[in-house]
Formats: structure tokens, C-alpha cells, sequence
């Protein structure tokens, strides 16, 4: 089973969190609020993005990297993607 299947619930309970989040960002330009209220928001959503990357970026790596089941054709594919990931992530 994929890790991020195992953990789906408390993955798609953070993706919940940074739409709330998201939406508070439009409504806030919307409604015209202040430009500190609406950067605080921004930064709280990208802080929670930035911890959900972090998250499955970790089962990435103790699923397809560390796990002695794991392959070594399997580790070097699942360790080339996270570096695809991760340059794609630092642009």
C-alpha cells in the first residue's frame, strides 16, 4: 500500500486546512481587506503547503528509499523522482 493511501485521511485533512485557507486569501482581496491580513493569510497557507510537501515528501522517502522490501531499481527510480520533485519545488 502506498503511503500516501495509508495516510490519506490526515493528507486530505491538511488539503482541507490550505483551501480554507486558500479561500480566505480570495475573499479577503474581494472584500478589499487590509494588504497585512491578506499577507498573513498567504503566508500561513504557503507555511501549510510547504508542511503537506514536507509530509509526503517523508513517506517518499521511508517508503520507496529505506524500506529493505524495496528493489534497488525501485529505490534509484523512487529517488530520481523526489529529485525532480525537489528541483521542480526550489524554481
Amino acid at each position: 500500500m502506498a503511503h500516501t493511501e495509508r495516510d490519506k485521511k490526515k493528507l486530505l485533512q491538511r488539503v482541507h486546512r490550505i483551501r480554507g485557507q486558500v479561500e480566505a486569501i480570495e475573499r479577503g482581496l474581494e472584500a478589499g481587506q487590509d494588504c497585512y491580513k491578506v499577507l498573513q493569510t498567504v503566508a500561513a497557507a504557503r507555511g501549510a503547503l510547504n508542511g503537506l510537501m514536507a509530509e509526503i515528501v517523508e513517506g517518499h522517502i521511508r517508503s520507496h528509499l529505506l524500506d529493505a522490501d524495496v528493489s534497488p531499481a525501485d529505490r534509484t527510480e523512487a529517488a530520481d523522482e523526489l529529485v525532480d520533485v525537489v528541483r521542480s519545488f526550489l524554481k
